[in-house]
């Protein structure tokens, strides 16, 4: 029997069987406590005849055994989520000065600035939503994932030399090196207004999986992540952003890597079956394993196709060329390193987890598919929803808490670092610049505390109004963010390999590449926004050169 939302219910599976014998089965409500008798004929829908209040007996004993189970559940996601505040509020000591408070003091290992991207980059869009594809389609997310590694190679050659000249705080210190204060503050702008519609996305996404482990609705399940979350990144700063990221990609990659292998089991037959259902393990198809499509044409449907090798490699550099060369969320991680090589290694050690975490969840997908399919299973109308749903029904006890407790902790460690670039980027580029008095440290980390709480606040509203999106939660994440990279690539690749264009030109260039993407995001797929955006801003930035051009010249460090 299948329990969900303290109810006892039979498994589709079952209802069908009960269905083609035109027979009757019994259940037991855990609250309100009735007994009842559920009736189905061939060909219509069940009903439940309600027979009176529970009786003691096997059925009752069997009630309390599986509410007690599901409690147990709880008290393991309970734990992790007051062990994983505690943690990180223990930071709170260190926090002196903006430089702890925004870089983490610049004293973390590679390898733990490496786990803290891999959880920034992957979120509970990634454990919740890369399942969802396979289950549609196939490995062709892969393409993009491949596009990832060579945008670290642009990234440490371009931008990290840069970032590493003098201490900066923020990504966009280095255009007001370039260009001038102005596009300091557009770009500043673009990227607050960019990070909070993104991660709004992702706080609605982390409230499916708490909707679906505690029952609750949407609005309920943001406000306890959002508060949550807030309460230790407000305490401790980059420090506790970047320590909680460490525990918690190890807990959700943990339990990626125990539910493949408890849903594994589930399926008779085992592997064997998976790849007489879902094809065997071609890299070009056919088949739920295919992971290239290396066709090419100038058809609109070409274009319009978000998961191609073209589209994923262009589309995946450019994508992550941004995320983490412009994207104070991942600059932030990548300034808190100990120099400019560690950093590099952090960079490049990320990938190899990101890689493996992808692969991982997608095989996830294709194990439910099965899964369902031999079952004669329904899947959620919300797609999104068919991985936390499983695993909260059908594991184990205990497993089953740890899991979900697993993809919360995806979401509170991306949650976290969200809030802190967040209020670095307010401080660091809006108030502290545009303060006509001086103040003390102590002032603005007082300020940066109280910017961190805003934008919980803000990133609650966004939450709200995300869960009225009807498409993937992991797609519209991605293309949010892709319609505003656009123009932030463009016009720090403007600053970095270009001498005349001014501060006037970068900001034509970088607002009609906005324009562009907003206006092209109807004809060609999310994947490639960021090469119009990108492309728009430069060539746009390179003729308003001939009329704008370069008054000022950078700062020597």
């Amino acid at each position: 029997m299948n329990m969900g939302r303290g109810l006892l219910q039979p498994t589709e599976s079952k209802t069908k069987r009960q269905l083609a014998a035109k027979a009757e089965y019994t259940g037991i409500d855990c609250k309100p406590a009735t007994f009842y008798v559920v009736r189905c004929d061939p060909g219509r829908s069940c009903s439940r005849v309600v027979t009176g209040r529970r009786r003691p007996g096997i059925a009752g004993a069997r009630a309390i055994i599986l509410g007690f189970m599901r409690w147990v559940d709880l008290a393991v996601i309970v734990l992790y989520l007051i062990a994983i505040t505690w943690f990180g509020s223990r930071f709170k000591k260190s926090q002196k000065t903006l430089k702890d408070y925004f870089l983490g003091g610049r004293t973390a290992p590679w390898w733990a600035i490496a786990f803290s991207i891999v959880s920034a980059e992957t979120s509970t869009l990634t454990v919740i939503g890369t399942p969802a594809l396979a289950f549609r389609g196939n490995f062709g997310f892969l393409q993009v994932v491949f596009g990832y590694l060579l945008a670290r190679v642009v990234i440490s050659v371009l931008f990290l030399p840069q970032y590493f000249r003098g201490e900066m705080y923020t990504a966009y210190e280095l255009m007001q090196r370039r260009f001038g204060q102005r596009i300091r503050k557009f770009t500043a702008g673009t990227f607050l207004i960019l990070r909070a519609l993104a991660e709004g996305v992702r706080v609605f996404a982390v409230s499916l999986v708490i909707s679906v482990v505690l029952g609750t609705g949407e609005l309920v399940s943001i406000f306890v992540i959002v508060c949550l979350t807030l309460f230790y990144t407000f305490e401790g700063g980059m420090t506790a952003v970047i320590w909680t990221d460490v525990v918690q990609m190890i807990l959700y990659v943990g339990g990626a890597v125990l539910s493949f292998f408890v849903i594994l089991h589930q399926i008779p037959g085992g592997w064997n079956h998976v790849l007489q259902v879902a094809g065997p393990v071609h890299l070009f198809g056919p088949g739920k394993f295919q992971v290239f499509d290396f066709s090419f044409s100038w058809s609109r449907h070409f274009f319009e196709t978000s998961y191609s090798f073209w589209a994923g490699i262009i589309g995946g550099c450019l994508l992550t060329t941004s995320s983490h060369g412009t994207d104070q969320l991942m600059v932030q991680r990548l300034l808190s390193a100990r120099s400019e090589s560690e950093s590099r290694l952090a960079l490049f050690a990320s990938w190899i987890v990101i890689f493996f975490q992808f692969a991982l969840f997608l095989v996830i997908g294709t194990l439910l598919f099965v899964h369902y399919r031999d079952a004669g299973r329904t899947a959620p109308v919300v797609l999104d929803r068919i991985y936390p749903d499983f695993i909260w029904h059908n594991l184990p006890t205990g497993v089953a808490g740890l899991i979900a407790a697993a993809i919360l902790a995806a979401a509170m460690s991306n949650l976290s670092a969200a809030l802190n670039s967040l209020s670095s980027t307010t401080i660091m580029d809006f108030v502290k610049p545009l303060s006509r008095v001086t103040h003390p440290e102590s002032h603005y980390l007082k300020l940066a505390r109280y910017s961190t709480v805003l934008w919980g606040a803000v990133l609650f509203v966004i939450g709200v109004f995300a869960q009225y999106y009807s498409h993937s939660v992991l797609e519209a994440g991605l293309a949010i963010a892709s319609i505003l990279y656009g123009g932030l690539l463009g016009v720090f690749l403007l600053g970095l390999l270009t001498r005349r264009p001014g501060e006037n030109a970068a900001i034509i260039g970088m607002a009609a590449g906005l324009v562009a993407t907003i206006v092209m995001q109807h004809y060609v797929a999310y994947t490639w926004y960021i090469l119009v955006g990108a492309s728009t801003t430069i060539v746009t930035g390179l003729i308003a050169g001939l009329f704008f051009p370069r008054t000022t010249y950078p700062e020597k460090h």
